[in-house]
């Protein structure tokens, strides 16, 4: 058994509605896509989908499934589940947050606004049992990645309609211990709330006897101090991070179980537009130009992070040549300019950060720069995940810590949150020029131009700073060496199958 430091206590089991790490890391053992994680790491592999091909304008795709694809109850996987799914994804009903990432096939956002009635008249279709036919509006360079994505995962339907309504929102009983019918390599054994949840190989799944667990526990921890006391212990076997304040004592001594992975994400705080005085670009840029993030990375960090003045991480294929620049004096100016000199007259304003010493951390790091550097007064307010998630869904806040990953290895995957409406946007943030320009990325005729595309939308992102960028990830955990297996992903997604223990 493969015990696990996940966090937090999930928010829910529904793919359909979760956004956050934690609960993808579940979802990808319960559930399997049309295309899987590499066991390499990077890249993708035949999952539901045993192979596939595009017609010449890439416009159209067809999977062909696999024979042998069974739900953990029996039945087979077949094209209509997937069809089936999109549906429920897209259906108002539902709310999904994560719907935009199905809109690039033809209806699907016409469908999700209301606009188009008839699901049959969107791109996807299921000619039999074994195809499923995807027709998109323009092509998609990373649509294969993008298909790992929980948001395209298959649901058995008729599991879910036994618990009541399967295209309502509050239905979730069908997520439950014993009700759970996924098509994974693994099945939800157990969940206890709070504290971990289990699951077991999945004996009917397609490739099981390539499966090299037994069963996963996913501990709930979200205090990196008893998460490394569990580690240290024996109790776990990877952590999901690793407290600040340990970062050097496993640099020194312990390297054989410390792993500083690349990540393809980024930690920013998110401005509620609608909120005075965040509603002024000119305090939004004098806040962003007074946090002092090679402080945060050098001395908080200390893993190599790097400072963010920009929003999309960097890839291969991409590196924002965007900048937030300027100096304290220059952030004094814009405040003063703003009405606010020398921080007078300026209203307490408040940072919620889910609960996580590091983000209690850093958000203490930055009230102080705010307040000797801008006399700005910042107050703190921590949440646990399941209320934060919620009351950033809500706008209930004024600023709020967040981070994003990549949901495909593409600075597609960050541009696209800030569309107006966007359902991970959450600041308010409406920019016609920028929606216009991100509509117009995957229509261009090459590659030089689409990243073209993204250059202006980070330059758009540093000018209108409906978010502050502090730093670029890297993944800083703790891992047994006795589990083999344990790809380097930029993602930091598993190939949960191909994980075991070394002899």
């Amino acid at each position: 058994m493969l015990r696990v430091g996940n966090g937090t206590e999930p928010a829910a089991l529904d793919p359909q509605i979760t956004t956050g790490v934690t609960e993808f890391r579940i979802a990808s053992a319960l559930l399997e896509g049309l295309v899987t994680e590499s066991p390499a790491g990077n890249g993708v592999a035949p999952g539901v989908a045993a192979t596939w091909e595009t017609s010449d304008d890439r416009l159209t795709w067809t999977f062909h499934l696999r024979p042998d694809a069974r739900w953990s109850n029996g039945d087979p996987v077949v094209a209509g589940d997937f069809v089936r799914a999109y549906e429920r994804m897209l259906s108002p009903s539902i709310a999904a947050d994560y719907a935009y990432r199905l809109f690039d096939v033809v209806g699907a956002e016409d469908f999700n606004a209301g606009r188009l009635k008839d699901f049959a008249q969107t791109g996807f279709s299921a000619p039999d049992d074994r195809t499923l036919v995807v027709r998109l509006r323009h092509p998609v360079p990373f649509l294969l990645e993008l298909t790992k994505h929980h948001s395209w995962y298959p649901l058995h339907l008729d599991s879910i309609r036994r618990h009541g309504d399967p295209f309502s929102r509050g239905n979730t009983g069908w997520t439950r211990p014993g009700e759970f019918v996924g098509n994974g390599p693994f099945m939800l054994k157990e969940w206890l709330p709070g504290q971990k949840i289990t699951v077991i190989r999945n004996t009917r799944y397609w490739d099981a006897d390539k499966v090299r667990l037994d069963a996963i526990e996913f501990h709930a921890i979200d205090n990196p101090d008893a998460e490394e006391a569990a580690f240290r212990t024996g109790r776990l076997d990877v952590t999901y991070s690793l407290p600040l304040a340990r970062t050097d004592a496993y640099l020194r001594d312990h390297q054989d179980k410390l792993r500083v992975d690349p990540y393809y994400g980024v930690y920013f705080y998110r401005l509620n537009l609608a909120k005075p005085p965040l509603d002024d670009v000119r305090v939004r840029r004098a806040l962003a130009l007074a946090v002092d993030r090679e402080a945060i990375c050098k001395h908080l960090l200390r893993a190599g992070q790097e400072p963010a003045l920009h929003f999309t991480p960097d890839s291969p294929g991409y590196q924002a040549r965007a900048r937030l620049e300027g100096d304290l004096d220059e952030a004094r100016r814009l405040l003063a300019e703003a009405g606010y000199p020398g921080g007078k007259g300026f209203p307490r304003i408040e940072l919620l950060y889910n609960t996580l010493d590091s983000h209690k951390q850093i958000a203490e790091a930055v009230q102080q720069m705010w307040k000797s550097e801008l006399g700005v007064d910042l107050v703190l307010r921590n949440e646990e995940w399941k209320v934060y998630l919620e009351t950033v869904n809500r706008g209930d806040y004024q600023i709020a810590r967040a981070g994003w990953i990549g949901d495909f290895p593409d600075p597609h995957a960050f541009l696209d949150l800030w569309v107006t409406g966007g359902g991970n946007n959450r600041t308010g943030y409406s920019s016609t020029e920028y929606d216009e320009l991100l509509g117009s990325a995957l229509s261009r005729p090459g590659e030089a131009e689409r990243m073209a595309v993204y250059q202006e939308l980070d330059a758009l992102l540093v000018r209108d700073l409906p978010v502050i960028p502090l730093y670029f990830y890297k993944r800083v955990y703790a891992l047994s060496p006795r589990v083999d297996g344990w790809a380097p992903d930029v993602l930091d997604n598993r190939a949960w199958k191909h994980i075991g223990f070394a002899e």
